[in-house]
Formats: structure tokens, C-alpha cells, sequence
């Protein structure tokens, strides 16, 4: 055994856990405990709080590369999850047990060896709040196999131990970077032919109109990033970091697609664990199922998590190795805040301080029901199979009792019932006009229903279309409502919209946002504003917000459901410069404040037909007046 501590920050006056003590909190595993072992505890004494360094500490794929550990591969087979790795230049296979965890305080590891030096190895990672900051135990206990084991685990053990001496203290110094830069590596020197490309493209995108703040910030990131990072370009998330507008830097990543600096993929998320499952190409390579092989589930595409949309630098420009030195799970895993798998008949208490919201609550990631978070809630909470979707409330401070009353091993999970809106979904696609413009080619497969979240559907339709074409003639009026459409269509664009479809002289377009759609509404009515005389088309506009599909039709990405047909016949309750919302679209996020802000003129109706279950409420907004 060895202990070691580096105290960076105040006077350590708070005396450190031994071995033992750690160990009583987290038991070396129970078939393991009598074998002898070969172990060290490494402590240092950080000066900034657990939530700051947890991020970096679970993410234990580069923290092992910085520690310069070998290069691992995993594979999912039969529910397991296998790793293989070859460090001193021996192949060591093993199974990777499920991690335990409770986010920001601790975690543990276990590796089943069936090759190597080791026959078992367990780890402990345990973050201890202390006045001066944080104290950081990292524990590593391993059953040798054998004599020649035992003596590599001793000369392997203090190079690891100078490794931990370098990288933590830098990490406890440099948390105000984004990643720490003891985590990251030096950028690759890019080929002449790279460089110029970039320069070249730098400019060009710049000329195309699109934001030369977003162009410089891709740019820069594609030659100089980390490989970890570059790997799955998450574009929401980059806009937030670099503090740049989320759709400027999505317009330069698509743009920067069709240059040739990126590709797109269209990735497959398992709803259980929230892992990446296949990562296609293009749309129209995306399948109806998937099959998530660690969770063993099957899930389709038609719930609007299912598909995520990321960008990868293009490997003219740059090779990004998908190289991984640990599973990482609590890192990759970020929603999950408590895993612990506990043995038959034991029972858990944890303190998870948890932030204020909503989780869920789940045994074998089977069921579960909500816990929400708030300060009216119940100071502890205990493990019942509640029935799914029953709702218990506890406070941030509460303490929340597992209990296994099974004959086996069961996983309990709390995890955030939401999901991350770092992610671009593929909604957010398919309703922008510029991504349908730039990438017209792709198309969704005959047999897939891609959930796109809620939408706000927008309806044009010609008041007096029929008279108009009598009057004017069918090639005239053909002219003339062509004019309407490139007028509309561009409006549409303008407040980040897409056209889906026309039908006759109506449009049809989606927004992500509802306060988007009203504005476009507003803007096409004041482009057909009662005295304007070069042309006598007229207006009147429908809108509904809620969750859609998308589904391939005609070869293009048309948008089904009962939005979509709410949407449309709401249009029979409005004439000529007027607006009929539904109540879902009036409740919205900023739309009634913003009718409040414009003096709007809002009439409240009722829309009634046998084909709903109930009424839909209507708010009419008459923008002009004839």
C-alpha cells in the first residue's frame, strides 16, 4: 500500500481518509475482497469546489490520455460491454462492469480481466469538499495475475503516480479553460494543401454573406481543436461557448458542408442511455429502427430525440481519429446524476443535491417514475415501484433510499427527465430554408417517420382565388401568383423558417419557433397590405404549433399529423389580412407578449369539427384593415 498527498490550497487542516476508510465507503467488490491486492491512494487538495472539477474528473477518457494510459476499444456483445487495450505492449481483455456514480461527488470502476496482468481492477474516484476547495481521492486496487503481474503492477504504478502528480495540480490551476489545457493536445500541422483550402474557404463564406465573426470561430477551431472535441462538432453547443448567435454558426456549418470542411451525420440516440448508435451519412440513410446493443432495446425514429445532427471535419481538411483511453460513462452519460448497481436485498442512501427540476427515477432502466425537485419537497425519499408517470416532490437537500428487494443484482438510475439542448435535432434542419436549399439532393427513406418536435405550422391561402382566375385567366394569374410565392418564400427564409410545401397558390412552412412565425405572418400581410395596387392578391394566414413528423413525399421532406391538419383548417376562420392561431400557438413562449407590444386587435373564436375530440381555441388577429 502507498499514500500519497500534494496540498495545493489552505492548511489541510481536515485530516484525509485512509485506505480503509474509503474502502468502507465503497467496498471493493464482495467475490474480490479476500483476494490480495496491490493498491495506492493518490490525494491532492485542489482549490476550487466539486462541481467544477467533476466534469473533468468523470471524463476519465481524457484525463487518461493526458495521463498518457494506451488507446482502448470497446464492443457491446450479448449486453456486456467489452474493452481491450495493450499497455506495455501486452493485450488485456476484459469486461467492463456498469460504473457506479453519484455526479459530483464519487465514482467507481470495475474491470473483469479474461487477459492481462490483472484478474480484477477497481477504481475509485471520491471528490471531498473541504474549506480551502476540494481533496480528490483516486484509489486503484488490482488482484495481479500472478507473479509477473504482481511485479508489472509495481513498476507500472509509480510512472502512473508521477503522471497524477503532473496533470491534477495543472488541473486544479487551469478549470478557466474550456477544456483545462493540461487535458488537451497539441493540433496536428495541417498539409500546405489544408491550409489554403482554408484560407480560400475562409473567405469565400465570408462573400456569401454569412457571418464573418461565426466563419473566423469554425475556421480557427478546425486547425487548431482537440481531436476529442472535433470528433462530434455539436454546433448549439460551440454558439454558447464562443457566445455567437446558434443560427449564424449553423448557417457556416452548412455552407462549410458544401465546401467540402465538413460532413454531416444523422446520429441515432438509444433513449435509455442516450448513447450515439449509428452515425448515417446522409438522410436518406437513416433507418426506421435502430438497436441500441448495450441496453438491449430496439427504438425508432419517430420521437424527436431519437436522431441528432452533427458536424465532423471533413478528412481532406484534417484525419480526427475516433480514439477513446476509457469508457468514461459518467461523462458520457451527464444526464444520468446517480448509477449504482446495488447487490440482492441491500439498500443505498444517497445525497445527491440535485438541482432543481425534474428526474426520473428507474430500476434496470425498466419503467420508473418522476421525482421533482423543488423547495417544497420531502426532505428523504425511499425507492417504491411507483407505477410510470407518478410525480414525487423533494427538496435539493433531500436524501433518497435504494432499496434491492430482488434475488439479483438491480441498477438503479436518476437521471434528468430532459434532454440536453446542446444537440441539434433534426427538426431544427428540416425547418430551415437554407438547409433544404443547400442540401435539396437528400431525402427521408419510403418507410421512416422522423419525429421533429413541436413545430409552428404556417398556412397561406389566396382570399378569392377563384374569382382572381376567372378574371385574370389562368396564365396571368399563374404569373401573378408566382410573384406571391417568391415574396412569401422569401419572408419565410428571413425569420428562419422553410418552405415544405405549396399547394395550388397556398404555402405551407414550419418554424422552430412560434414568435418567428408570427413575425413572418405579420411581414406577409404587410407585403399584401390592403392599398398596395401592382397586385391584387390578398391573404389570410393560419398558424398551429405542436409535435409533427416528417415523412418523405414526392422525393422532399413533407411534415404529417394532427398540427399539420389543425393548422390548415383554421384557415376557414379567417378572411383577407388576418391571422387564426390556435391557443397552443398563443401560449407559446413571447407571442402574447409580442401581440401585447404590437396593440394587436385579437378576437377570441372557436373551431369545432366532428373530426376533433374537442373545440380548439382561436385567437384572430386583424392586421390591416381593407
Amino acid at each position: 500500500m502507498a499514500t500519497s498527498q500534494s496540498t495545493l490550497a489552505g492548511n489541510g487542516a481536515e485530516q484525509p481518509l485512509t485506505i480503509e476508510q474509503l474502502l468502507a465507503l465503497h467496498p471493493y467488490p464482495s467475490q474480490w475482497a479476500n483476494e490480495n491486492r496491490t493498491e495506492r491512494l493518490w490525494i491532492y487538495d485542489l482549490p476550487c469546489p466539486p462541481e467544477a472539477l467533476w466534469p473533468h474528473i468523470a471524463d476519465t477518457s481524457r484525463m487518461n490520455r493526458a495521463l498518457g494510459t494506451a488507446e482502448m476499444t470497446f464492443e457491446e456483445r450479448d449486453g456486456k460491454r467489452w474493452g481491450s487495450a495493450r499497455p506495455g505492449g501486452v493485450q488485456h481483455v476484459w469486461w467492463e462492469v456498469p460504473w457506479n456514480w453519484v455526479a459530483n461527488q464519487w465514482l467507481t470502476c470495475t474491470r473483469i480481466y479474461e487477459r492481462g496482468f490483472m484478474k480484477v481492477m477497481y477504481a475509485i474516484h471520491h471528490l471531498e469538499r473541504i474549506s480551502t476547495g476540494t481533496r480528490v481521492y483516486f484509489y486503484f486496487g488490482a488482484v495481479p495475475r500472478g507473479a509477473f503481474g504482481k511485479a508489472a503492477m509495481w513498476l507500472g504504478f509509480p510512472t502512473l503516480k508521477k503522471a497524477f502528480d503532473r496533470v491534477i495540480p495543472a488541473l486544479g490551476a487551469q478549470l478557466d479553460g474550456l477544456p483545462p489545457a493540461v487535458l488537451t493536445l497539441p493540433p496536428p500541422a495541417l498539409s500546405d494543401d489544408a491550409e489554403a483550402r482554408l484560407r480560400a474557404q475562409r473567405a469565400a463564406l465570408v462573400n456569401e454573406g454569412l457571418s464573418k465573426a461565426a466563419v473566423d470561430a469554425l475556421i480557427d477551431w478546425i486547425r487548431t481543436g482537440d481531436d476529442q472535441d472535433l470528433h462530434r462538432i455539436q454546433i448549439r453547443e460551440r454558439a454558447r461557448v464562443w457566445k455567437l448567435p446558434e443560427h449564424d454558426l449553423l448557417r457556416v456549418a452548412l455552407y462549410a458542408t458544401r465546401a467540402g470542411l465538413l460532413t454531416l451525420s444523422w446520429d441515432t440516440v438509444c433513449p435509455h442511455c442516450r448513447g450515439v448508435r449509428d452515425e448515417n451519412e446522409t438522410l436518406r440513410d437513416l433507418k426506421a429502427h435502430a438497436k441500441c446493443e448495450a441496453c438491449q432495446v430496439e427504438f425508432a425514429t419517430e420521437t424527436p430525440e431519437s436522431v441528432e445532427v452533427t458536424f465532423h471535419v471533413h478528412s481532406s481538411i484534417r484525419e480526427i481519429p475516433d480514439v477513446i483511453y476509457c469508457s468514461a460513462e459518467p461523462a458520457r452519460k451527464d444526464h444520468v446524476r446517480v448509477q449504482w448497481t446495488l447487490p440482492p436485498g441491500s439498500t443505498e442512501t444517497v445525497d445527491p443535491h440535485l438541482d432543481a427540476g425534474r428526474y426520473t427515477v428507474a430500476r434496470q432502466f425498466a419503467g420508473g417514475w418522476y421525482l421533482d425537485v423543488d423547495e417544497a419537497g420531502a426532505s428523504s425519499v425511499k425507492w417504491e415501484p411507483h407505477p410510470a408517470g407518478t410525480v414525487v416532490s423533494a427538496r435539493q437537500t433531500a436524501t433518497i433510499e435504494l432499496t434491492n428487494d430482488t434475488k439479483e443484482p438491480s441498477l438503479f438510475t436518476i437521471q434528468e427527465a430532459t434532454w440536453s439542448d446542446h444537440a441539434l435535432r433534426a427538426g431544427q434542419l428540416l425547418s430551415l430554408q437554407e438547409f433544404r436549399d443547400l442540401f435539396s439532393e437528400d431525402y427521408i427513406g419510403a418507410d421512416v417517420r422522423l419525429g421533429v418536435g413541436q413545430q409552428t405550422l404556417l398556412f397561406t391561402d389566396v382570399v378569392g382565388s377563384t374569382a382572381f382566375y376567372s378574371s385574370r385567366g389562368d396564365p396571368a394569374a399563374f404569373i401573378e401568383i408566382k410573384k406571391h410565392f417568391d415574396e412569401v418564400f422569401a419572408i419565410v427564409a428571413e425569420f428562419r423558417g422553410a418552405v415544405v410545401k405549396t399547394i395550388g397558390d397556398a404555402v405551407m412552412a414550419a418554424f422552430v419557433n412560434p414568435v418567428d412565425a408570427l413575425r413572418a405572418s405579420q411581414k406577409i400581410h404587410a407585403a399584401f397590405h390592403p392599398t398596395r395596387a401592382d397586385t391584387p392578391i390578398r391573404l389570410r394566414i393560419s398558424l398551429n404549433t405542436g409535435p409533427c413528423i416528417a415523412v418523405r413525399l414526392n422525393a422532399n421532406a413533407d411534415y404529417f399529423g394532427s398540427t399539420v391538419n389543425i393548422a390548415a383548417k383554421l384557415q376557414a376562420l379567417a378572411e383577407g389580412h388576418q391571422i387564426a392561431m390556435s391557443e397552443a400557438t398563443y401560449a407559446s413562449p413571447g407571442v402574447a407578449e409580442l401581440l401585447a407590444d404590437m396593440k394587436a386587435e385579437i378576437e377570441d373564436l372557436e373551431y369545432t369539427s366532428k373530426a376533433l375530440p374537442a373545440p380548439v381555441r382561436v385567437r384572430l388577429w386583424t392586421v390591416h384593415r381593407a
